[in-house]
């Protein structure tokens, strides 16, 4: 699995325990929809930590709950 979508998919999962869409966090973390949209549907293939940092802010959680699931265990990691 890539980081993008181990972070798309770890997204959807604190939206879905938190009953949130997707919309709602975006307003939470005071981003705009199209920034949160192009990191769930795969566009922006870079999200920045401090994206992620709002994310977490928005759902009162630490960064490093964020990265606390299975899905970032085996992250593919792509050379040049």
């Amino acid at each position: 699995m890539s980081i993008e979508d181990a972070v798309r998919l770890r997204i959807l999962e604190l939206c879905n325990e938190n009953n949130i869409t997707v919309n709602a966090l975006s307003t939470r973390a005071g981003m705009p929809r199209s920034t949160l949209k192009n990191i769930i549907y795969g566009t922006s293939k870079n999200t920045g930590i401090v994206t992620i940092q709002l994310i977490c802010d928005a759902l009162g959680i630490s960064i490093n709950v964020f990265f606390q699931s299975e899905l970032f265990e085996h992250i593919d990691l792509v050379k040049d």
